[in-house]
């Protein structure tokens, strides 16, 4: 298995897909929480901003005392916009299925101060983004719609069959603004047909890191720096959850790959940001 693709089981209860190692200066953390229909989980108030992503499954979310009910019902994450919502440090929340249910949590050390925040499928801000066979939707969870949030970005990516995302090849791992900002980041991945398969690239300047995977149902894959484009098998429908961590500014800055970033020139392409 390469140095970055994660590959865990997913187990009832939460699963901690990716721990930052605070002492390496990681600060972005993941977990997958699934739950059977009837059962509850209590998370605690900690240090941490939260962005939680409602993948499948019906869900009533408490937090502080305010509830908010029938969250979500997706049967896949393919059948539609998610849910999501923003927990800022020192705030418990409290997650009630309905349903089988699968909830990404997304986190980095934090002292925001802000209101905790419902994300609305309607409130999901969708993107075409590419042209020719690097097209695909860009779906915006937490980005600006979430101004009290200092570190967390959160999103999800839908790639037809075949096509290429996270292309032109983009980097966020200097902090360097406007032409680049540092930003960890993390891929969950889908698939419909769910047997199908897809490739993720990695690689820097100097090829000093130069690394492909063949990714599958719920690989994930930890991205501290680098180029990193994807690719979908032809016939698969590819999805990934992208999730992000800044340590100083959340706005969005990739920086393309300067040997690739001609292809813009190809077309128009629309939209924002090209995840």
């Amino acid at each position: 298995m390469g140095t970055y693709l994660i590959r865990k089981p997913f187990v009832p209860g939460l699963t901690t897909i990716h721990q930052a190692d605070r002492e390496k200066g990681e600060i972005l953390s993941f977990r997958m929480l699934t739950l059977g229909p009837g059962e509850t989980v209590i998370m605690e108030p900690g240090d941490e901003e939260i962005g939680l992503v409602f993948l499948t499954g019906l869900v009533d979310l408490d937090i502080s005392g305010t509830v908010y009910t029938d969250l979500c019902g997706r049967t896949s994450v393919f059948a539609g916009k998610a849910t999501g919502a923003f927990i800022p440090p020192g705030v418990g929340y409290e997650i009630s299925a309905k349903s089988c249910a699968e909830v990404a949590i997304c986190s980095a050390p934090s002292d925001s101060e802000g209101p905790a925040q419902v994300i609305t499928p309607n409130e999901v801000q969708v993107n075409h983004v590419g042209n020719f066979n690097w097209t695909r939707d860009v779906n915006n969870i937490i980005l600006g719609n979430v101004p009290q949030a200092k570190h967390v970005v959160v999103g999800e990516t839908f790639n037809p069959p075949g096509n290429w995302s996270s292309y032109p090849p983009h980097k966020h791992e200097v902090d360097n603004f406007p032409w680049e900002v540092k930003m960890e980041e993390i891929y969950l991945f889908r698939f419909n047909p769910q047997q199908g398969f897809g490739i993720q690239h990695m690689y820097n300047d100097d090829f000093s890191l130069d690394e492909t995977y063949a990714v599958r149902e719920n690989d994930a894959v930890y991205l501290p720096f680098g180029y990193h484009p994807v690719c979908a098998a032809p016939g698969y429908q590819l999805y990934y959850l992208w999730m992000m961590a800044a340590p100083n500014d959340r706005r969005m800055r990739p920086n393309d790959d300067p040997r690739h970033a001609w292809v813009k020139a190809v077309g128009a392409i629309e939209g924002s940001a090209g995840r």
